[in-house]
């Protein structure tokens, strides 16, 4: 059984001793890291949150009970030392540490918590995922994990001081509220007292911020959970947290001005970095026939190149198809990759194709000038030079071309195969900060599987003024009051300036295809609370977790949540979701459908 802390406080955490502390006597605590046996010379690596600090204990200077209590000890023990602070020698020196010059010489010593072999050990970076979430407390001493989640803390508080000093209110919304029929799906909570009904969790704070407008709170803030039932990917969860802000009496430079400054903060008090301020604005047209995405990374310069013109009267039936089904011929110029076997090019090809995406043609500029082409039996030498001018290609460089009747394809396709080159040739400068505002979104997008419109964002998002008159005529062509802040090819951020006015809101709701009824059923709280007046207001949400990945330069959105969830939304280290006692469903009025293997029948 491990002792206790009975008459001891700890005086400094491991980081916080320093060599101008020679000869004071402290009182230490942590986890042994590492044990080093010297015969009589014992040092043992301590372990906290602020990093390591050696141990040092002298056999032939202390009695043999203290030798061997402080010899027992293996990695992930929990200990406490009490002893006097000691330079090291010149020679014994670890720049490595923050703490290599001293060391503590033990003279009293104290096991905490004795610990099993972990599965893993704690500097093991090569673990795997499932491995490191099932023990993720264990993970979680990592000195790199420790790391960031200082980094969202302080990123977090900066944030709440910084809307604070603002004028903003921090306000709480609710956890359990009406399900939306508009978004992502919803997690359904049911209601014990309200029998065949059921709460949902917010996927956003939305209405609710709006309400706060209404109310006259007129500046809001609040850092809270959302959760949406989707698919995940390397930037997504279930559950994630949101820095939510609304605005009232303002206008989309209001808005951006604010938020501007907040990065500006942010990034000064984390990474002590001065940021450029305004960032860059870009309308998402000109983002998507640029880029082909509407959140492109500015750090390199590959852009796509429509083509369409030069190739409409040309015999590749592929060129001339797309074009007259009203779609595009476009292009990018990978520089350097002229070279690259025709192997690799098909790859390239199979990328596009997880895009929709039928294929890619592909011209070669060689070194010395020749072009190798899948496009020499459709076109003229003279033609194919005239294509390589448009892409201003040059020697060395690989030009990849798709069409396809639909422009989402050959944007999505391009956009993503754009960034895969970059990736691959390392064009992206890793220390480069290239903020942008993308502009003048789509207020609605053609839904296939329901045959209507949707919303791009969402259905409060208000419309361009100069674009209301065709809200009704022309709904495809309307563009929204919506702006993403994107850093380095990741929407970090989004927002919009709102609707306010209850006709608006009703116009809007029957381009999505509600009727009235529908709509007073699903959002009558909100257009209800129009009726009494209600102030012109916007806003923003950012993605705590993504903004933190930039900060941090984390691939992967595990790393910046304390206890995430993997691919399936299920959770390693406490196996939720988990089935639950047949007398909780019987209290709830709910029974569960038991899934039948294919090729059975269920027993009657």
């Amino acid at each position: 059984m491990g002792e206790t802390l009975v008459g001891w406080k700890r005086s400094h955490m491991c980081c916080e001793v320093n060599e101008v502390m020679a000869g004071q006597e402290v009182t230490v605590m942590g986890w042994v890291h590492k044990r080093r046996d010297l015969g009589q010379l014992i040092f043992i690596a301590l372990r906290d949150r602020t990093g390591v600090l050696q141990l040092a204990l002298d056999g032939n200077n202390v009695d043999a009970a203290l030798f061997e209590k402080v010899a027992s000890v293996r990695g992930e023990y929990v200990v406490a030392a009490k002893g006097t602070v000691a330079l090291r020698t010149e020679q014994n020196v670890n720049k490595d540490m923050k703490t290599g010059k001293i060391e503590i010489i033990i003279e009293e010593f104290r096991i905490l918590a004795e610990a099993e072999v972990p599965p893993f050990q704690v500097a093991d970076v090569g673990v795997k995922d499932d491995m490191r979430l099932k023990y993720r407390y264990i993970d979680l001493r990592r000195e790199e994990l420790q790391n960031i989640m200082r980094v969202r803390h302080i990123t977090a508080q900066t944030v709440r001081r910084f809307f604070t000093d603002e004028g903003f209110y921090e306000i709480e919304t609710p956890m359990l509220a009406n399900s939306s029929p508009e978004g992502a799906r919803d997690y359904l909570v049911p209601s014990r007292v309200h029998p065949g009904s059921f709460y949902a969790l917010p996927q956003s704070p939305q209405v609710f911020k709006q309400l706060l407008m209404v109310s006259g709170f007129d500046k809001y803030f609040q850092i809270v959970r959302c959760f949406r039932d989707e698919d995940l990917r390397a930037n997504r969860q279930p559950e994630f947290t949101q820095i939510d802000v609304e605005m009232s009496f303002i206008d989309m430079d209001d808005i951006i001005e604010v938020n501007e400054r907040l990065m500006k903060l942010v990034f000064k008090e984390v990474l002590d970095v001065d940021l450029a301020v305004p960032f860059r604005r870009m309308p998402y047209a000109e983002a998507m026939e640029r880029f082909g995405v509407d959140k492109p990374d500015l750090r390199y310069a590959v852009e796509l190149k429509d083509i369409s013109a030069f190739v409409k009267d040309g015999a590749f039936g592929l060129f001339t198809d797309a074009i007259a089904s009203g779609g595009s011929v476009r292009g990018i110029c990978a520089p350097g990759m002229a070279s690259l076997p025709r192997k690799q090019i098909d790859a390239l090809v199979e990328f596009a194709k997880g895009y929709k995406a039928k294929g890619l043609a592909w011209i070669s500029v060689m070194e010395d000038g020749e072009l190798k082409t899948s496009l020499s039996k459709f076109f003229a030498p003279e033609q194919l030079v005239g294509i390589v001018k448009t892409f201003d290609a040059q020697n060395g460089d690989l030009i990849l071309i798709c069409a396809d009747a639909k422009n989402d394809i050959v944007f999505d396709a391009l956009g993503n195969l754009r960034c895969e080159i970059a990736s691959r040739l390392g064009l992206a400068d890793k220390k480069a900060l290239e903020f942008l505002w993308v502009t003048e979104f789509p207020l609605l997008e053609w839904s296939e599987e329901d045959n209507r419109f949707s919303a791009k964002h969402h259905p409060f998002t208000a419309p361009m003024d100069e674009d209301m008159a065709i809200l009704e005529a022309d709904p495809g062509r309307v563009r929204a009051k919506a702006y993403d802040i994107v850093l380095n090819g990741v929407e970090i951020g989004g927002g919009s300036v709102r609707i306010f006015q209850r006709d608006v809101q009703e116009r809007m709701f029957a381009a999505l295809g509600f009727t009235m009824e529908q709509a007073q059923a699903n959002f009558g709280h909100l257009l209800d609370a129009f009726k009494y007046g209600a102030p012109p207001h916007g806003g923003i949400a950012y993605g705590l977790d993504r903004l933190v990945m930039s900060l941090t330069g984390t691939e992967s959105i595990r790393d910046v949540i304390a206890f995430p969830k993997v691919k399936d939304a299920s959770c390693p280290l406490t196996s939720a979701p988990s089935a639950v006692a047949e007398g909780q469903l019987v209290e709830l009025g709910i029974g569960v459908v038991k899934e039948v293997p294919q090729g059975e029948t269920e027993d009657c």
